[in-house]
Protein backbone atom coordinates (compact mmCIF):
# COMPACT_ATOMS: atom_id res chain seq x y z
CA UNK A 1 0.00 0.00 0.00
CA UNK A 2 2.88 2.32 0.41
CA UNK A 3 4.07 1.94 -3.20
CA UNK A 4 4.51 5.20 -4.82
CA UNK A 5 4.28 4.11 -8.00
CA UNK A 6 0.65 2.70 -7.26
CA UNK A 7 -0.26 5.96 -5.16
CA UNK A 8 1.01 7.77 -8.46
CA UNK A 9 -1.47 5.52 -10.64
CA UNK A 10 -4.49 5.74 -7.93
CA UNK A 11 -3.82 9.70 -7.33
CA UNK A 12 -4.10 10.37 -11.03
CA UNK A 13 -6.76 8.53 -11.65
CA UNK A 14 -8.58 9.79 -8.65
CA UNK A 15 -7.81 13.71 -9.98
CA UNK A 16 -6.82 13.92 -6.02
CA UNK A 17 -3.07 15.60 -7.11
CA UNK A 18 -1.37 18.13 -9.82
CA UNK A 19 2.22 17.87 -11.25
CA UNK A 20 3.55 20.09 -8.84
CA UNK A 21 2.35 17.36 -6.38
CA UNK A 22 4.05 15.09 -8.22
CA UNK A 23 7.18 16.86 -8.43
CA UNK A 24 7.08 17.16 -4.78
CA UNK A 25 6.89 13.39 -4.34
CA UNK A 26 10.13 13.20 -6.73
CA UNK A 27 11.75 15.33 -3.76
CA UNK A 28 10.98 19.17 -5.51
CA UNK A 29 8.84 20.28 -2.25
CA UNK A 30 7.32 23.71 -3.34
CA UNK A 31 5.96 26.13 -0.65
CA UNK A 32 1.97 26.57 0.18
CA UNK A 33 0.43 29.75 -0.98
CA UNK A 34 -0.47 32.09 1.80
CA UNK A 35 -3.29 32.52 1.20
CA UNK A 36 -4.59 29.60 0.00
CA UNK A 37 -5.31 26.56 2.02
CA UNK A 38 -5.55 22.81 -0.23
CA UNK A 39 -8.44 20.54 1.42
CA UNK A 40 -8.32 16.55 0.64
CA UNK A 41 -12.25 15.41 0.25
CA UNK A 42 -13.87 12.41 0.28
CA UNK A 43 -17.10 13.49 0.23
CA UNK A 44 -18.24 13.11 -3.05
CA UNK A 45 -21.74 12.50 -2.73
CA UNK A 46 -23.82 15.20 -3.92
CA UNK A 47 -25.20 16.47 -0.59
CA UNK A 48 -22.15 16.56 1.50
CA UNK A 49 -20.19 18.12 -1.39
CA UNK A 50 -22.43 21.14 -2.09
CA UNK A 51 -22.96 21.52 2.11
CA UNK A 52 -19.01 21.17 2.32
CA UNK A 53 -18.47 24.02 -0.49
CA UNK A 54 -21.05 26.13 1.55
CA UNK A 55 -18.85 26.34 4.25
CA UNK A 56 -15.49 26.65 2.44
CA UNK A 57 -16.75 29.87 0.26
CA UNK A 58 -18.07 31.72 3.69
CA UNK A 59 -14.38 31.31 4.92
CA UNK A 60 -13.22 32.72 1.55
CA UNK A 61 -15.86 35.42 2.02
CA UNK A 62 -14.72 35.93 6.02
CA UNK A 63 -11.06 36.14 5.41
CA UNK A 64 -10.54 36.42 1.67
CA UNK A 65 -8.12 33.37 1.80
CA UNK A 66 -8.94 30.70 -0.45
CA UNK A 67 -9.89 27.37 -0.16
CA UNK A 68 -8.91 24.48 -3.07
CA UNK A 69 -10.23 21.28 -2.79
CA UNK A 70 -9.09 17.86 -4.15
CA UNK A 71 -12.15 15.64 -4.13
CA UNK A 72 -11.86 11.71 -4.25
CA UNK A 73 -14.61 8.86 -4.32
CA UNK A 74 -14.95 8.27 -1.15
CA UNK A 75 -14.33 4.47 -0.62
CA UNK A 76 -10.99 5.29 -2.68
CA UNK A 77 -10.17 8.05 -0.35
CA UNK A 78 -10.06 5.45 2.28
CA UNK A 79 -8.45 2.67 1.25
CA UNK A 80 -5.22 4.74 -0.24
CA UNK A 81 -5.19 6.86 2.66
CA UNK A 82 -2.00 5.59 4.42
CA UNK A 83 -0.11 6.02 0.80
CA UNK A 84 -1.92 9.80 0.41
CA UNK A 85 -0.42 11.23 3.81
CA UNK A 86 3.08 9.20 3.41
CA UNK A 87 3.26 10.76 -0.22
CA UNK A 88 2.08 14.97 -1.02
CA UNK A 89 -1.02 14.67 0.83
CA UNK A 90 -3.09 18.38 1.35
CA UNK A 91 -2.87 20.91 3.88
CA UNK A 92 -6.25 20.34 5.56
CA UNK A 93 -7.73 16.55 4.95
CA UNK A 94 -11.26 14.89 5.91
CA UNK A 95 -11.12 11.93 8.22
CA UNK A 96 -12.64 10.51 10.95
CA UNK A 97 -12.12 10.76 15.42
CA UNK A 98 -10.96 8.26 17.58
CA UNK A 99 -8.59 5.51 16.58
CA UNK A 100 -8.51 6.06 12.64
CA UNK A 101 -7.42 9.47 14.11
CA UNK A 102 -4.67 7.99 16.42
CA UNK A 103 -3.27 5.65 14.63
CA UNK A 104 -2.20 7.96 11.79
CA UNK A 105 -1.03 10.44 14.98
CA UNK A 106 1.35 7.32 16.01
CA UNK A 107 2.74 7.15 12.84
CA UNK A 108 3.65 10.98 12.84
CA UNK A 109 1.99 11.75 9.89
CA UNK A 110 -0.14 14.54 11.56
CA UNK A 111 0.01 17.62 12.88
CA UNK A 112 -0.50 18.44 16.41
CA UNK A 113 -3.37 20.57 16.85
CA UNK A 114 -3.70 21.28 20.36
CA UNK A 115 -3.10 25.03 19.96
CA UNK A 116 -6.12 25.24 17.28
CA UNK A 117 -8.13 23.74 20.33
CA UNK A 118 -7.34 26.61 22.88
CA UNK A 119 -9.07 28.47 21.40
CA UNK A 120 -12.46 26.36 21.20
CA UNK A 121 -15.60 26.48 23.02
CA UNK A 122 -18.28 24.16 23.25
CA UNK A 123 -16.87 20.54 22.73
CA UNK A 124 -17.83 18.07 25.03
CA UNK A 125 -15.06 16.28 27.30
CA UNK A 126 -16.34 12.88 25.33
CA UNK A 127 -15.59 14.83 21.93
CA UNK A 128 -12.40 15.88 22.95
CA UNK A 129 -11.02 12.74 23.91
CA UNK A 130 -12.16 11.35 20.32
CA UNK A 131 -9.80 13.90 18.85
CA UNK A 132 -6.45 13.42 21.28
CA UNK A 133 -3.96 11.09 21.31
CA UNK A 134 -1.39 10.80 23.76
CA UNK A 135 -2.51 13.96 26.03
CA UNK A 136 -1.84 15.91 22.16
CA UNK A 137 -5.43 16.85 19.83
CA UNK A 138 -4.89 16.73 16.27
CA UNK A 139 -8.71 16.22 15.02
CA UNK A 140 -11.33 19.25 14.90
CA UNK A 141 -14.63 17.61 14.56
CA UNK A 142 -17.21 18.38 12.47
CA UNK A 143 -20.67 16.95 12.58
CA UNK A 144 -21.87 13.32 13.94
CA UNK A 145 -24.32 10.96 12.61
CA UNK A 146 -25.90 7.93 14.70
CA UNK A 147 -26.84 4.39 13.44
CA UNK A 148 -29.63 2.73 13.95
CA UNK A 149 -32.37 0.36 12.35
CA UNK A 150 -33.78 3.20 10.01
CA UNK A 151 -37.22 2.75 7.84
CA UNK A 152 -40.16 4.99 6.18
CA UNK A 153 -42.83 5.84 8.41
CA UNK A 154 -45.44 5.42 6.02
CA UNK A 155 -44.43 1.86 5.08
CA UNK A 156 -44.55 0.80 8.46
CA UNK A 157 -48.21 2.50 8.76
CA UNK A 158 -49.53 0.76 5.58
CA UNK A 159 -48.73 -2.54 6.77
CA UNK A 160 -48.78 -1.87 10.53
CA UNK A 161 -45.30 -2.61 11.45
CA UNK A 162 -43.96 -2.09 15.24
CA UNK A 163 -40.61 -0.62 15.73
CA UNK A 164 -38.68 -3.88 17.23
CA UNK A 165 -37.10 -2.89 20.97
CA UNK A 166 -35.64 -6.63 21.35
CA UNK A 167 -33.59 -9.14 18.90
CA UNK A 168 -37.31 -11.49 18.89
CA UNK A 169 -39.00 -8.57 18.14
CA UNK A 170 -36.49 -7.66 15.55
CA UNK A 171 -37.18 -11.06 14.18
CA UNK A 172 -40.80 -11.58 14.33
CA UNK A 173 -40.32 -8.32 12.67
CA UNK A 174 -38.32 -9.03 9.56
CA UNK A 175 -40.42 -12.00 9.24
CA UNK A 176 -43.24 -10.22 8.85
CA UNK A 177 -41.89 -7.81 6.07
CA UNK A 178 -40.98 -11.30 4.23
CA UNK A 179 -44.51 -12.44 4.54
CA UNK A 180 -45.36 -9.50 2.74
CA UNK A 181 -42.58 -9.82 0.02
CA UNK A 182 -40.95 -6.99 1.60
CA UNK A 183 -36.82 -7.66 2.42
CA UNK A 184 -34.63 -6.01 4.83
CA UNK A 185 -32.17 -3.84 3.26
CA UNK A 186 -28.15 -5.09 2.75
CA UNK A 187 -25.66 -3.96 0.80
CA UNK A 188 -21.61 -4.48 1.38
CA UNK A 189 -20.48 -4.38 -1.99
CA UNK A 190 -18.22 -1.45 -0.17
CA UNK A 191 -16.82 -3.75 2.28
CA UNK A 192 -17.95 -2.09 5.55
CA UNK A 193 -21.56 -1.40 5.42
CA UNK A 194 -21.63 -4.94 7.08
CA UNK A 195 -19.28 -3.67 9.86
CA UNK A 196 -22.17 -1.93 11.33
CA UNK A 197 -24.28 -5.16 11.86
CA UNK A 198 -21.62 -7.07 13.12
CA UNK A 199 -20.92 -4.38 15.97
CA UNK A 200 -24.37 -3.63 17.10
CA UNK A 201 -24.92 -7.45 17.72
CA UNK A 202 -21.46 -7.58 19.34
CA UNK A 203 -22.27 -4.18 21.58
CA UNK A 204 -25.88 -5.87 22.28
CA UNK A 205 -24.84 -9.38 23.32
CA UNK A 206 -21.23 -8.78 24.98
CA UNK A 207 -21.50 -5.03 25.98
CA UNK A 208 -19.08 -2.24 25.17
CA UNK A 209 -15.90 -3.19 27.30
CA UNK A 210 -15.28 -6.38 25.64
CA UNK A 211 -16.29 -4.71 22.00
CA UNK A 212 -13.48 -2.27 22.55
CA UNK A 213 -11.41 -4.65 23.64
CA UNK A 214 -11.78 -7.25 20.80
CA UNK A 215 -11.37 -4.05 18.57
CA UNK A 216 -7.92 -3.23 20.23
CA UNK A 217 -6.55 -6.94 19.56
CA UNK A 218 -7.30 -8.08 23.49
CA UNK A 219 -9.44 -10.26 22.80
CA UNK A 220 -9.55 -13.68 21.08
CA UNK A 221 -11.93 -13.81 17.51
CA UNK A 222 -12.34 -17.69 18.85
CA UNK A 223 -13.99 -17.02 22.16
CA UNK A 224 -17.24 -18.33 21.93
CA UNK A 225 -18.78 -14.76 22.52
CA UNK A 226 -17.88 -13.80 19.02
CA UNK A 227 -18.75 -17.29 17.36
CA UNK A 228 -22.67 -16.39 19.19
CA UNK A 229 -22.24 -13.13 17.19
CA UNK A 230 -22.10 -14.57 13.92
CA UNK A 231 -24.53 -17.47 14.98
CA UNK A 232 -27.08 -14.24 16.15
CA UNK A 233 -26.38 -12.82 12.83
CA UNK A 234 -27.31 -15.80 11.11
CA UNK A 235 -30.95 -15.58 12.21
CA UNK A 236 -31.41 -12.32 10.52
CA UNK A 237 -29.96 -13.10 7.04
CA UNK A 238 -33.31 -15.08 5.66
CA UNK A 239 -35.04 -12.32 5.33
CA UNK A 240 -32.12 -9.91 3.64
CA UNK A 241 -32.03 -8.89 0.04
CA UNK A 242 -30.16 -11.19 -2.35
CA UNK A 243 -26.95 -10.12 -4.09
CA UNK A 244 -26.09 -7.89 -1.02
CA UNK A 245 -22.12 -8.26 -2.22
CA UNK A 246 -23.09 -6.83 -5.47
CA UNK A 247 -25.12 -3.68 -3.45
CA UNK A 248 -23.56 -0.54 -2.88
CA UNK A 249 -25.06 1.58 0.07
CA UNK A 250 -26.34 4.06 -2.18
CA UNK A 251 -28.40 1.10 -4.14
CA UNK A 252 -29.77 0.02 -0.77
CA UNK A 253 -30.56 3.18 0.52
CA UNK A 254 -32.45 4.05 -2.94
CA UNK A 255 -34.48 0.69 -2.28
CA UNK A 256 -35.75 1.83 1.28
CA UNK A 257 -36.77 5.28 -0.53
CA UNK A 258 -38.53 3.61 -3.18
CA UNK A 259 -40.07 0.99 -0.30
CA UNK A 260 -38.80 -2.03 -2.05
CA UNK A 261 -37.13 -2.77 1.17
CA UNK A 262 -38.79 -2.32 4.85
CA UNK A 263 -35.82 -0.87 6.78
CA UNK A 264 -31.82 -1.20 7.14
CA UNK A 265 -28.93 -1.24 9.80
CA UNK A 266 -27.71 2.04 8.15
CA UNK A 267 -25.96 5.77 9.66
CA UNK A 268 -28.42 8.62 9.31
CA UNK A 269 -27.00 9.97 6.33
CA UNK A 270 -26.83 6.60 4.08
CA UNK A 271 -30.95 6.90 3.75
CA UNK A 272 -30.87 10.36 4.02
CA UNK A 273 -28.59 11.06 1.31
CA UNK A 274 -31.26 8.94 -1.23
CA UNK A 275 -34.28 10.65 -0.23
CA UNK A 276 -35.74 13.72 -1.79
CA UNK A 277 -35.90 16.79 0.30
CA UNK A 278 -39.86 16.39 0.01
CA UNK A 279 -39.69 13.03 1.75
CA UNK A 280 -37.05 13.05 4.46
CA UNK A 281 -39.98 13.61 6.49
CA UNK A 282 -40.82 9.78 6.24
CA UNK A 283 -38.04 8.74 7.49
CA UNK A 284 -37.71 7.30 11.20
CA UNK A 285 -35.34 4.55 13.04
CA UNK A 286 -35.17 2.89 16.41
CA UNK A 287 -31.87 1.90 18.14
CA UNK A 288 -30.66 -1.55 17.53
CA UNK A 289 -32.45 -3.63 19.72
CA UNK A 290 -31.62 -5.12 23.33
CA UNK A 291 -30.27 -8.72 23.03
CA UNK A 292 -28.96 -9.34 26.52
CA UNK A 293 -30.75 -7.16 29.21
CA UNK A 294 -27.83 -6.37 31.31
CA UNK A 295 -26.35 -4.43 28.04
CA UNK A 296 -29.89 -3.09 27.58
CA UNK A 297 -29.32 -0.10 24.11
CA UNK A 298 -26.84 1.71 26.43
CA UNK A 299 -23.96 1.82 23.33
CA UNK A 300 -24.89 3.77 20.45
CA UNK A 301 -21.94 4.24 16.90
CA UNK A 302 -21.74 7.57 16.41
CA UNK A 303 -18.98 8.65 13.66
CA UNK A 304 -17.40 11.75 14.29
CA UNK A 305 -16.56 13.43 10.95
CA UNK A 306 -13.87 16.35 10.60
CA UNK A 307 -10.69 17.66 9.83
CA UNK A 308 -6.89 17.34 10.26
CA UNK A 309 -3.63 18.31 8.98
CA UNK A 310 -1.42 16.01 7.33
CA UNK A 311 2.39 15.98 8.56
CA UNK A 312 3.23 16.83 5.50
CA UNK A 313 1.37 19.61 4.36
CA UNK A 314 2.82 22.57 2.51
CA UNK A 315 1.29 25.43 4.06
CA UNK A 316 0.45 23.99 7.96
CA UNK A 317 -0.07 27.77 9.07
CA UNK A 318 -2.68 28.26 6.31
CA UNK A 319 -4.15 24.80 7.51
CA UNK A 320 -4.76 25.69 11.12
CA UNK A 321 -6.28 29.18 10.43
CA UNK A 322 -9.09 27.16 8.46
CA UNK A 323 -9.64 24.54 10.94
CA UNK A 324 -9.97 27.34 13.80
CA UNK A 325 -13.03 28.57 11.79
CA UNK A 326 -14.14 25.21 11.13
CA UNK A 327 -14.16 24.57 14.71
CA UNK A 328 -16.95 27.07 15.51
CA UNK A 329 -20.75 26.73 15.75
CA UNK A 330 -21.38 29.12 12.56
CA UNK A 331 -19.28 27.10 10.15
CA UNK A 332 -21.09 23.62 11.60
CA UNK A 333 -24.63 25.56 11.05
CA UNK A 334 -23.68 26.82 7.42
CA UNK A 335 -23.14 23.13 6.68
CA UNK A 336 -25.81 21.72 8.11
CA UNK A 337 -27.85 23.70 6.60
CA UNK A 338 -27.14 22.13 2.92
CA UNK A 339 -26.60 18.36 4.67
CA UNK A 340 -29.59 18.23 7.55
CA UNK A 341 -28.44 13.77 7.47
CA UNK A 342 -26.65 15.10 10.43
CA UNK A 343 -25.82 16.88 13.62
CA UNK A 344 -23.52 19.72 14.99
CA UNK A 345 -21.08 18.40 17.30
CA UNK A 346 -20.54 22.08 18.70
CA UNK A 347 -22.58 22.69 21.74
CA UNK A 348 -23.39 26.45 20.68
CA UNK A 349 -24.63 25.28 17.14
CA UNK A 350 -27.99 26.53 16.99
CA UNK A 351 -30.11 23.52 16.78
CA UNK A 352 -33.88 25.24 16.08
CA UNK A 353 -34.10 24.66 12.90
CA UNK A 354 -33.29 20.99 13.35
CA UNK A 355 -35.41 18.55 11.73
CA UNK A 356 -37.49 15.85 13.47
CA UNK A 357 -34.81 13.07 12.64
CA UNK A 358 -31.67 15.18 13.62
CA UNK A 359 -33.49 15.65 17.16
CA UNK A 360 -33.90 11.84 17.44
CA UNK A 361 -30.69 11.30 16.38
CA UNK A 362 -29.15 13.81 18.78
CA UNK A 363 -31.62 12.50 21.40
CA UNK A 364 -30.29 8.70 20.88
CA UNK A 365 -26.65 9.96 21.03
CA UNK A 366 -27.35 12.23 24.42
CA UNK A 367 -29.02 9.27 25.92
CA UNK A 368 -26.56 7.02 25.50
CA UNK A 369 -23.88 5.43 28.22
CA UNK A 370 -21.23 4.80 25.59
CA UNK A 371 -20.40 5.91 21.99
CA UNK A 372 -18.55 3.41 19.70
CA UNK A 373 -16.97 5.12 16.17
CA UNK A 374 -17.46 2.21 13.99
CA UNK A 375 -15.31 -1.17 13.57
CA UNK A 376 -13.41 0.33 10.72
CA UNK A 377 -12.71 3.41 13.02
CA UNK A 378 -12.23 1.87 16.24
CA UNK A 379 -9.64 -1.21 15.23
CA UNK A 380 -5.88 -0.38 13.37
CA UNK A 381 -7.13 1.01 9.59
CA UNK A 382 -4.98 -2.48 8.22
CA UNK A 383 -6.77 -4.72 10.38
CA UNK A 384 -10.04 -3.57 9.10
CA UNK A 385 -9.12 -3.09 5.15
CA UNK A 386 -6.96 -6.37 5.03
CA UNK A 387 -8.96 -8.87 7.03
CA UNK A 388 -12.35 -7.58 8.26
CA UNK A 389 -13.77 -6.55 4.72
CA UNK A 390 -13.06 -10.06 3.49
CA UNK A 391 -14.27 -12.16 6.45
CA UNK A 392 -17.68 -10.42 6.60
CA UNK A 393 -18.14 -10.80 2.50
CA UNK A 394 -16.97 -14.36 3.06
CA UNK A 395 -19.50 -14.45 6.02
CA UNK A 396 -22.25 -12.89 4.05
CA UNK A 397 -21.11 -15.38 1.06
CA UNK A 398 -21.19 -18.74 3.30
CA UNK A 399 -22.52 -18.08 6.95
CA UNK A 400 -21.78 -21.96 7.82
CA UNK A 401 -18.68 -22.22 8.88
CA UNK A 402 -18.61 -20.12 11.99
CA UNK A 403 -15.16 -21.58 13.30
CA UNK A 404 -13.58 -21.60 10.01
CA UNK A 405 -13.87 -17.86 9.99
CA UNK A 406 -13.13 -16.62 13.36
CA UNK A 407 -10.02 -18.97 13.59
CA UNK A 408 -8.80 -17.35 10.37
CA UNK A 409 -9.35 -13.94 11.71
CA UNK A 410 -7.68 -14.59 14.76
CA UNK A 411 -4.75 -15.69 12.91
CA UNK A 412 -4.42 -12.55 10.73
CA UNK A 413 -5.44 -10.52 13.64
CA UNK A 414 -2.30 -12.25 15.59
CA UNK A 415 0.47 -11.05 12.79
CA UNK A 416 -0.99 -7.83 12.33
CA UNK A 417 -1.00 -6.85 15.72
CA UNK A 418 2.19 -8.04 16.64
CA UNK A 419 3.31 -5.25 14.07
CA UNK A 420 5.11 -1.80 15.01
CA UNK A 421 2.53 0.83 14.39
CA UNK A 422 5.06 3.39 14.24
Amino acid sequence: MSRRDLLRGAAIGAGAVTLPALLSACGEKPGGKKNEVTMGSNSSDAVPKKAFQHAFDAYEKKTGKTVKVHTTEHNEFQQAITRYLRATPDDVFMWFAGYRMQYFAEKGLLVDNSDVWKEFNGFSDAIKDQSTHDGKQYFVPYYYYPWAVFHRKSLFEKHGYEQARTWDEFIALARAMHKDGIPVAFCDKDGWPAMGTFDYINLRLNGYDFHKALMAGEEAWTDDKVKKVFGLWREIMPYYQKGALGRTWEEAGQGLQQRRTGMAVFGMPHPGQQFPAGERDDIDFFAFPEIDPAHGQDAVEAPIDGFLIADKARNVDAGKDLLKWLGTPDAEEIYLTGDPNNVAVNDGADTSGYSALQKKSAGLVAGARQISQFLDRDTRPDFAQTVMIKALQDFIDDPKDIDGLVNSIERQKKDIFAQDVG
